[in-house]
């Protein structure tokens, strides 16, 4: 097992930066998050993402511990869920995170939803800036907001987040949230970076194109879409709950993807989504 840090860390626009690979635990039963996070740190990895939702916090705080790295080495992210948008609401969710985690500072905290009709996320976004000035949190952004949503924070508080986490994978490269993330120096990150596995199933065309690909740079299927995240400078959190799979979705930063590579990926976008158009979830 390495030791080392794996990849390189981007640079967010509050002076932060944030591993350009993390390691995702969406659905990893609480029962092997520790020995998944601990393993995955001793692995290389540097960066951890986690959400209220997710109801295993308190198990990445642990292994968190388990692995021993100081602190300041490992980027932890967690997030607000809908139930909890508003200035007290959010800030009681924050410290039941922190109380989970068992951390005195979160590096990264995100709105996991803009949940629209609830009509509540920029008061949420309004106890995120607290939190960030008081130093409880050293960076705040975004999940699953489409630019309009983005565009309202930044109307109402002038704060741009940092990041904006959303479904992306080749069949949804969210190419117009990608433009908007980078005019406004927002680093974009991609969740089900292989569209839950739907790329991978066999005797699909998708399967087909990626094999070959994979066959001429001697990877599997998975590191040629990971790696398709990474050289479009994209953060990237593979989720598994195999440590085995955690270490090969590692093994991304030793060859690169050519023109025709990246050109026969492309072909494979559709449009279609493996979970909800933020507009559509409350």
């Amino acid at each position: 097992m390495s030791s080392g840090a794996i990849g390189p860390r981007i640079p967010l626009h509050d002076g932060t930066s944030i591993p350009q690979l993390g390691l995702g635990v969406y659905k990893v039963p609480a029962a092997q998050t520790v020995d998944l996070v601990d393993g995955a740190l001793r692995l290389g990895y540097r960066h951890v993402d986690t959400a209220a939702l997710y109801r295993n916090e308190r198990e990445v705080g642990e292994g968190l511990r388990r692995s021993g790295l100081p602190r300041d080495e490992v980027l932890v992210t967690s997030k607000v869920w809908n139930d909890a948008h508003g200035l007290d609401e959010t800030r009681r969710a924050f410290d039941d995170t922190m109380r989970e985690l068992g951390l005195d500072v979160l590096d990264l905290y995100l709105i996991h939803w803009p949940a629209p009709r609830q009509n509540r996320f920029v008061d949420a976004w309004r106890a995120m800036i607290a939190l960030r000035d008081e130093g409880r949190v050293r960076s705040i952004g975004v999940s699953n907001f489409e630019p309009h949503h983005v565009q309202r924070l930044i109307d109402e508080t002038g704060v741009v987040p940092v990041v904006n986490q959303v479904e992306l994978h080749p069949h949804l490269p969210q190419r117009a949230v990608r433009a908007f993330d980078a005019e406004h120096g927002i680093v974009t990150e991609s969740w089900s970076p292989l569209a839950r596995g739907r790329m991978l199933e066999p005797g699909s065309r998708d399967a087909s194109v990626l094999a070959a690909i994979a066959q001429k740079h001697g990877r599997t299927p998975a590191q040629i879409v990971l790696r398709w995240h990474v050289q479009q400078g994209l953060v990237v959190i593979p989720k598994s709950t195999s440590l085995a799979r955690v270490e090969e979705n590692a093994a991304l930063f030793d060859f690169a993807l050519d023109a025709d590579d990246l050109a026969a990926i492309d072909e494979l976008e559709t449009g279609e989504r493996t979970g909800k158009h933020p507009d559509d979830l409350d």
